[in-house]
């Protein structure tokens, strides 16, 4: 599976700028299966979402989304700040493909920078396939619990996607624990961060494609706006879990 990372430079509260951001990014690769782009990344990690976050029925983004899939005849993933019909907030991780709209809502909310304030989280797993894929639907601070991530807690996956605003000032940690989610569950890691700065702090990047042994496939530049193209081998996914039988004595 080609798989494109748009590790894209958020423009604070501008939807329409971040999504020419995008189409350039986008214009630079060749034909791709899956492309995702990072957390909140039409409007940057707003934590008080008032009069930033789009209504669900009307975002521009996620139609923006839509109209992308069905433009390539690919799968679009990345997360978006919407406001609900039931008045609530949600971080929610959509993945669009030109046949439907599936969506993961951020369990673990960034309670250090306030996002539980405003938010309201996400109580439940989600696993979409792809053509053959299946891939667990993840969002930032969801990086730092292992638990909510295990292999077989909610059905088997193939691959995690990672959608980040992670700061530059973490930036170990994102390493660390990316290569960590991927040896220990056996899959591929798709882990897409922001560059670039907001209100309170500064990106440095660091998107990678991890595979599942836990070698780096392809990492973008740090502190660079940019497309990383990289492919997803479920062969090789299939002979490291044959090879190599971990998940077998897992904990359940």
């Amino acid at each position: 599976m080609n798989i494109v990372l748009l590790q894209l430079d958020i423009q604070w509260g501008q939807p329409q700028e971040n999504i020419q951001r995008a189409e350039r990014l986008i214009a630079q690769t060749t034909e791709a299966d899956l492309i995702v782009l990072p957390e909140m990344w039409a409007t940057g990690f707003a934590t008080e979402p008032e009069g930033i976050a789009e209504d669900e029925d009307t975002s521009v983004a996620l139609a923006w989304m839509q109209q992308k899939a069905a433009e390539r005849q690919c799968a679009v993933c990345g997360s978006l700040a919407i406001r609900t019909a039931d008045g609530t907030y949600r971080n929610r991780h959509y993945f669009v493909t030109p046949q439907q709209t599936d969506y993961y809502d951020k369990h673990h909310l960034f309670t250090h920078g306030g996002e539980h304030q405003h938010y309201t989280a996400g109580s439940v797993t989600k696993i979409v396939e792809w053509q053959g894929v299946r891939f667990l639907l993840l969002t930032c601070y969801d990086l730092r619990f292992p638990v909510w991530a295990r292999y077989g807690r909610a059905g088997q996956y193939d691959a995690i996607i990672y959608v980040a605003n992670w700061p530059q000032s973490r930036q170990p940690a994102w390493e660390v624990l990316t290569h960590a989610r991927a040896i220990e569950n056996q899959c591929y890691v798709v882990a897409v961060n922001r560059v670039g700065d907001d209100p309170q702090t500064h990106y440095a990047g660091g998107s990678m494609l991890i595979d599942p042994i836990g070698r780096t496939v392809a990492e973008s530049k740090k502190n660079t706006e940019q497309p990383l193209e990289a492919v997803l081998s479920t062969e090789l996914l299939q002979k490291a879990r044959s090879r190599f039988r971990v998940l077998a004595d897992r904990d359940a």
